[in-house]
């Protein structure tokens, strides 16, 4: 079931759900591994109860979990448990997204397994991690996006808290995971030696704070919203046109001499105010006040047209509709079909990883449903 690619002929048993755990494993499914969904007998993985639904079946599970196959096991019982333990004798790596203490209360802890699979990678995605004081407390996205600070930086001042529009929390952790799991891989190829990866989704959303933490820790301001621009170049932010916005990124001196020849107003860069990045930071307000007066004459795309030509980085603010009809996605690749037995055709997000030496087809497998692997997982365990 699994394509080919550079984790070819690595078999991953993974026992997470929802979000963080399951997008590691697409990761991994598509990098060419072989993903075993160990799901709860009857229910199986929360996500196959979220919505939207297509003839019953749930598409936001489709799409986390697609090229994937499950069987569904109940680790409490002695049969179940036996097959699991087979499964863990051929795998590569095992993943989880429990709360930290859960499989220590299977009997499946890191410090139990090691010894019993010393070459099977653990890696663990969890709220806070498997340390520290909030270590057992539950997560969810929401609540590392608040807790981890990047909320705090989203959307408008003075306006109501924002979420960034995608599960960051869930996505970041998933995405540090898939790297640390890669690493691990390549560590036990290099020495022999199979490790824990431990990857809190906490910890991630401070990583992804990017200069923010920088900026506090050397100025001692805490940075606050600042809608759609950059902290610390200028211009670099959304404008208003005739009939819509536009995204203008000047990142240097340069390209700042460049964008006022292009808009017509050479005499602003001339503007004892706006000579170096600082001084345009300084005096952002106004300069997006002048700026957005210019480029309301005339319309997106011919602004698009002008300072594409003048080499200025730019780009429209496009809807989800108008990003995935992009012909760039296309030519990427990054909508891939699958066609789903009960969901009829279904077009999800492709890979944006590729390799010269594998292929990236444009169709993908679907996902599993509960358990429908079971007979085959079994036989190739001998049972």
């Amino acid at each position: 079931m699994s394509q080919p690619g550079p984790l070819s002929g690595i078999t991953i048993v993974d026992l997470s759900r929802i979000l963080a755990g399951p997008y590691c494993t697409l990761l991994l499914a598509e990098l060419g591994a072989r993903v075993i969904k160990v799901e709860v007998p009857k229910t199986g993985d929360d996500a196959r109860h979220y919505g939207p639904f297509k003839n019953g079946k749930s598409t936001y599970f489709a799409s986390v979990n697609r090229g994937k196959e499950s069987i569904a096991l109940d680790l409490k019982a002695p049969g179940d448990r036996d097959i699991f333990e087979r499964l863990l004798d051929k795998a590569d790596a095992v993943v989880e997204n429990f709360r930290p203490g859960t499989m220590e209360k299977l009997g499946y802890g890191w410090e139990t397994l090691h010894p019993r699979y010393p070459r099977l990678v653990y890696a663990a995605a969890s709220g806070f991690g498997h340390t520290g004081p909030y270590s057992h407390y539950p997560s969810y996205d929401m609540v590392v996006q608040g807790l981890g600070g990047i909320m705090s930086i989203t959307g408008h001042p003075g306006m109501p808290l924002t979420r960034i529009g995608t599960s960051i929390g869930d996505l970041a952790g998933g995405l540090y995971t898939t790297i640390a799991l890669n690493a691990a891989l390549l560590h036990r190829e290099r020495t022999g030696e199979a490790t824990k990866v431990d990857v809190a989704l906490f910890d991630c959303q401070l990583a992804l704070l990017e200069n923010a933490i920088m900026r506090y820790t050397t100025s001692g301001e805490i940075p606050g919203p600042m809608g759609a621009r950059h902290p610390s170049i200028t211009p670099f932010e959304a404008f208003s046109t005739a009939d819509g916005n536009i995204i203008i990124a000047a990142g240097n001196d340069g390209l700042w001499v460049k964008l006022t020849e292009a808009l017509g107003r050479p005499d602003l860069a001339e503007n004892p105010d706006y000579k170096t990045n600082p001084l345009r930071n300084q005096h952002q307000p106004q300069l997006k006040a002048e700026l957005d007066a210019i480029l309301a004459a005339h319309s997106t795309d011919h602004w698009l047209g002008v300072l594409e030509a003048a080499g200025i980085p730019c780009g429209p603010v496009n809807n989800v509709a108008q990003a995935i009809a992009h012909p760039q996605a296309a030519a990427r690749n990054m909508l891939v079909a699958v066609d789903d037995p009960v969901t009829g055709p279904l077009k999800l997000a492709g890979n944006p990883m590729k390799f010269s030496a594998f292929a990236d087809p444009a169709t993908r497998a679907p996902s599993p449903d509960l358990d429908a692997d079971r007979a085959r997982i079994l036989r190739e365990l001998g049972m």
